[in-house]
């Protein structure tokens, strides 16, 4: 059985994509550009640093892309604080407890920026459960690329063949696989048009992967 689960944020363990969303197209209103569906759901899994540096080139915009990173994360600050709608994801409060509960170390492991991570944790009271978290803004390179799961196993403090993933994007996914890391696809309503055929196991609710039915699967694989 495995000794440590590596998460996730958005879509995974917090419904933040729709604050995301609307901070997104706010600041694309500030500095007047049209995004389309296809280029906006390209960007799931890169950093905010990233999408802002793509839609520089593909609009040649005369800002840079810290602007529009800066103007992004004032709106989500914002709505963070005021927007009521912020949940967590459907089960995911009690997995992360019946995994602490048997002993695996978690570890966070998200293209969000630290900040938001904290933000998270803190409202939700996280940190209670977890023995890491780790930013993909803070690394030289984000999902697809593998490091932010190899660190995350080094913070688990395990070997990476004894770590699994819970992702719920193309890229978030690639990246784990990129990484040699067993990876479960988390296939919800929150996360459309994501490509799970490189995933190891694919689950559209978490009662699916409990301790127990994790261990009858793999037990059966």
């Amino acid at each position: 059985m495995f000794k440590a689960a590596l998460f996730d944020m958005d879509g995974v363990v917090v419904d933040s994509e729709p604050l995301h969303n609307k901070a997104y197209y706010q600041m694309f209103a500030d500095v007047n550009i049209q995004v389309s569906d296809n280029l906006y759901a390209s960007f799931t899994g890169k950093t905010t640093l990233e999408i802002c540096e793509d839609l520089v080139k593909h609009f040649k915009l005369p800002l840079g892309p810290q602007t529009l990173v800066d103007i992004k994360r004032s709106h989500f600050k914002h709505l963070f604080e005021t927007d009521a709608s912020l949940g967590l994801i459907d089960g995911v409060l009690e997995l992360i407890q019946d995994y602490h509960r048997h002993g695996l170390q978690l570890v966070l492991a998200s293209s969000a920026s630290m900040p938001n991570i904290e933000r998270v944790f803190k409202r939700f009271d996280l940190d209670q459960y977890f023995v890491g978290k780790i930013s993909g803004a803070d690394l030289k390179a984000s999902k697809p690329h593998p490091e932010i799961f190899i660190k995350a196993a080094e913070i688990a403090g395990h070997e990476r063949s004894d770590c699994f993933v819970i992702e719920d994007s193309t890229n978030g996914i690639a990246a784990a696989k990129a990484a040699n890391i067993y990876c479960i696809g988390f296939d919800s309503y929150h996360s459309e048009d994501q490509d799970y055929t490189k995933a190891d196991l694919v689950v559209s609710d978490f009662e699916a992967i409990s301790f127990d039915n994790l261990e009858k699967i793999l037990a059966t694989a």
